[in-house]
């Protein structure tokens, strides 16, 4: 059912690479304050779907809505701005946590806030030393955790999540959970989450569970995720 705080709809969008079905005609909505999970067989195209609405990625037919706006129509970084995307195998830039966390202001040409900066690694269970750290110290669960935290300095419309507490223990995974839930809860971000962890699917509004990719003939029917 059509809502005004609808912030992102997909109709019919359909990827593969040569004769390989990646995504076929997938559809769905994600309302402001929602949290939806996506989940399926290994090679079902989740990650793909992610880079997709994240704009890193186009597909071969349908369409992709951000607040009423296809976004084909919006500057890519603009869209980025509102629409974040963090991977399982995050990329850190600079050669510190603290270079990492102020990229977001950098590129908004603003003054680092170090007090958020330092409020997000408690949030997740990291020391105030950290923002000194050398981003090739960092475990694969640091760095999850840092690429989360800057992809948060500046609180984004949708969030867009790979597999992102892949490398965490159950303790931190449960920090990152119940930081999200908040977020969904008391400012209303809208959610977007790959994932095969029980505890955070039982928390989802809804799971989309995408089909097993197919060798495209020309009869196919489509498959809806």
């Amino acid at each position: 059912m059509k809502g005004s705080n609808e912030i992102l709809v997909l109709e019919g969008v359909h990827y593969q690479i040569d004769e390989q079905v990646i995504l076929d005609a997938v559809s769905f909505t994600l309302k402001l304050g929602e949290f939806k999970l996506i989940t399926g067989p290994s090679g079902c195209g989740k990650s793909t779907l992610l880079k997709i609405v994240s704009s890193l990625l186009s597909p071969i037919r349908g369409s992709i809505t951000f607040n009423g706006k296809n976004i084909d129509d919006i500057a890519p970084e603009e869209y980025r701005k509102q629409v974040s995307y963090c991977s399982q195998t995050p990329v850190l830039f600079g050669n510190t946590v603290y270079d990492n966390l102020a990229l977001p202001y950098q590129i908004r040409q603003l003054k680092p806030d170090e007090k958020k900066m330092h409020e997000g690694l408690a949030q997740l269970a990291l020391p105030d030393s950290m923002l000194k750290k050398g981003i090739d110290e960092l475990s694969g669960g640091e760095k999850q955790r840092i690429s989360l935290i800057r992809n948060l300095q500046f609180m984004p419309k949708v969030l867009l999540l790979d597999e992102i507490t892949s490398a965490l223990d159950e303790d931190n995974k449960r920090n990152v959970n119940e930081l999200i839930q908040r977020l969904v809860a008391d400012q209303g971000l809208a959610v977007l989450w790959v994932t095969h962890d029980k505890d955070e699917i039982e928390h989802a509004d809804e799971v989309i569970t995408l089909p097993v990719s197919r060798v495209n003939s020309q009869e196919s029917p489509h498959e809806s995720a």
